[in-house]
């Protein structure tokens, strides 16, 4: 797997096994950089201006040879600012669950007159990310004596899984401005498997030399002012926008012409998975456990799907110990058949089942190895493989394409994860295979829909009930959240979710039990709402503010200037419809004009009627794009802010008789 220790965001990913024993070589800190006066007496950095600091040297030496891979890291740090007193609480991520560890931490605060406070406290460890099984830890701890003009700095050893080669990956950007940094890597090597080691890079700072191996076969690159890395609401994959090297393994000679390396590769693809699933007999007796022979090829694929979707998907439950899974004897599925009869698998062999069972019901259908674009976008002039990372399947019925994925926890029929929409894929076959791009749902099969009927009291609370109903991709991506958790904490989960749409103090209280386990029906949750004193009044007026699920849209796109692009995970509609009975007594005394803002891939409609004692407001928000470049940022940005606008227009109330005029 991809292991990547510096960015923890990057999933996992085995690379090749190694099964005969080498000789480990240790690596243990040595001694500290030597401190020079104008690293003391450092202010500011011209390059950095108003940065809260600064890494003034940076050091990551990755060791693949012998038994264990090691990386050992290095890093100073001045501070600049009161703010930047925070980087002395120090989190270095690993991945526990497949092996690794951090260990030989050394740490220690330098003032700013050059005096030395070694660290000698104790080190945490937490989790910090936790998603399908996959565990991600970070060793954490506070350096002492930290102040402005002091240099704090630490060394540590990234422990990879004994018997294993893991891709490596520098990671040069980082939150702060870095003045220099050295890499190096010891590629792996073997004389029992033919094993190489190829590299690419991207966003090197000018001037940089691109990594280089050396006469003594170690890589090597230096790099100075890199500048420090902007976090940006809806922006692209990190891993897309910072300066990197990637180093991938392969036990296959290496390639130059990419045409002729996916040929290659989509051949070994395709025996691959044409091994798992050439069960044909098997899968026709289990077909016809599951259609009847009058139904439809639609009917059958709908209900072909359905029952992959009922099997046990391993890739979605708490991750067991080996201990665990020795004890329950759960063998590697060697085929589909195996999968079949044992009623569970992991989410890449529940939709190769579901390619077998589809052929096996005369619907034509093919494999396709896709990429999943959560951490990149893919690339296959890169040449790298393994970042064919996601399965689907290719359905031609009635003279139409559909992918599907049920692998793919809670997915609904004729759709796939968000993250496996839009993206290219290898359409395997025995002659290399051929690209495909898999389908982008439209914006209206991603929907968040709030209906209200609400009741205005006369000391100006809003109360009633709220049905908040999630479609698509909106309740696949709730399901999958909450899978692992108990009635109380999804209570929670869905109250938390709607008190933030609410820009005011609310009480929320979940009034049904909605259905987790479906991935054919729409996540309905239904509630008692109120909220204290959403009408405010001025003398004989009141004044209702129009937006009452709107709080989540106020704070985006705020900003004038925009560096990276705009990514949105997938198209989406919101629309409310809302009723509010009003007091006796009350009257509208006016409304505010409709809006109406057409951008073609974005769009906005707010309308305000009145109905004697009653008043109705409707609003859509609908976002039907994936990637925008920065120049057409404020475009977006004048977009939001109408919509902001109108959100905050109000209906004036006033008693009954009363003159507009008061």
């Amino acid at each position: 797997m991809n292991i990547a220790p510096l960015c923890p965001s990057w999933p996992a990913r085995f690379a090749l096994l190694v099964v005969f024993a080498l000789t480990c070589r240790s690596f243990a800190f040595e001694d500290w950089r030597a401190i020079s006066p104008d690293e003391l007496k450092m202010t500011s950095d011209p390059q950095a201006p108003g940065a809260p600091a600064v890494i003034l040297w940076r050091q990551v030496d990755r060791d693949d040879r012998g038994l264990t891979a090691h990386e050992v890291n290095y890093v100073r740090i001045k501070i600049l600012t009161e703010e930047g007193r925070k980087y002395a609480d120090v989190e270095i991520p690993f991945s526990k669950s497949i092996g690794n560890n951090v260990v030989h931490i050394n740490a220690r605060t330098i003032g700013p007159d050059g005096s030395i406070t070694s660290y000698d406290g104790k080190v945490f460890e937490k989790y910090i990310v936790k998603a399908k099984g996959v565990k991600y830890m970070a060793k954490t701890f506070t350096l002492p004596n930290v102040q402005v003009g002091s240099i704090i700095e630490y060394s540590y050893t990234v422990d990879l899984s004994e018997y294993k080669i893991f891709d490596s990956h520098w990671i040069l950007s980082d939150d702060l401005f870095t003045k220099a940094a050295n890499f190096t890597l010891k590629p792996y090597t073997s004389s029992y498997i033919p094993i190489n080691v190829r590299w690419s890079w991207q966003g090197l700072p000018a001037g940089t030399e691109p990594p280089k191996q050396g006469p003594d076969h170690i890589v090597r690159l230096q790099v100075q002012n890199i500048p420090a890395f902007h976090t940006e609401d809806y922006m692209p994959p990190e891993n897309e926008l910072k300066a990197r090297v990637d180093f991938t393994y392969s036990d296959e000679l290496p390639e130059r012409d990419a045409n002729q390396f996916w040929k290659k590769k989509g051949k070994k693809l395709n025996d691959s998975v044409e091994s798992f699933i050439g069960k044909r007999k098997a899968m026709e007796q289990a077909v016809a456990q599951i259609v009847s022979p009058n139904d439809s090829p639609e009917v059958k694929l709908r209900k072909i799907y359905a029952r992959v979707q009922q099997l046990r998907n391993t890739s979605y439950e708490v991750r067991k110990t080996e201990q665990q899974q020795k004890r329950e004897k759960e063998k590697e599925a060697s085929n589909v058949e195996d999968v079949w009869k044992r009623g569970y698998g992991d989410g890449a062999q529940l939709t190769w089942l579901f390619l077998a069972l589809t052929r096996a019901a005369g619907i034509e259908s093919y494999g396709v190895m896709a990429s999943d674009r959560r951490n990149y976008f893919f690339n296959p002039i890169v040449m790298d493989a393994y970042k064919l990372d996601a399965n689907v399947v290719l359905v031609k019925l009635n003279g139409k394409e559909m992918y599907f994925d049920p692998g793919a926890a809670f997915t609904p029929f004729g759709m796939l994860a968000w993250s496996e929409t839009g993206v290219q894929g290898l359409r395997l076959d025995k002659d290399g295979g051929t690209w495909v791009r898999t389908t982008l749902p439209e914006s209206s099969d991603s929907r968040i829909e709030r209906n209200a009927a609400l009741n205005l009291s006369e000391t100006g609370d809003l109360e009633g009930k709220l049905t908040i109903t999630f479609v698509g991709l909106e309740a696949m991506q709730r399901r999958v959240e909450e899978r692992n958790e108990d009635e109380s904490e999804r209570r929670k989960f869905l109250e938390d979710e709607a008190k933030e749409y609410i820009s005011a103090a609310s009480e929320v209280d979940l009034a049904n039990k909605p259905d987790w386990s479906s991935s054919s029906t729409p996540l309905v949750a239904e509630y008692k709402l109120k909220i204290p004193g959403w009408v405010s009044g001025a003398g004989r007026r009141a004044m209702l503010p129009v937006g009452i699920f709107t709080a989540s849209e106020k704070r985006v796109f705020e900003h004038a200037q925009r560096v990276h692009p705009i990514y949105f995970e997938y198209p989406f509609e919101k629309m409310d419809d809302v009723t509010i009975s009003l007091p006796v007594g009350w009257q509208v005394s006016s409304l505010p004009p409709a809006k109406s803002q057409d951008g073609k891939v974005v769009l906005y409609t707010l309308k305000a009627e009145n109905d004697k004692s009653t008043i109705h407001l409707s609003r859509k928000l609908k976002v039907d794009l994936l990637l925008l470049e920065p120049k057409y940022y404020p475009a977006l940005r004048n977009f939001f802010q109408v919509v902001r606008s109108g959100d905050e227009e109000q209906v004036v109330l006033q008693p009954v008789g009363a003159s507009a005029s008061n």
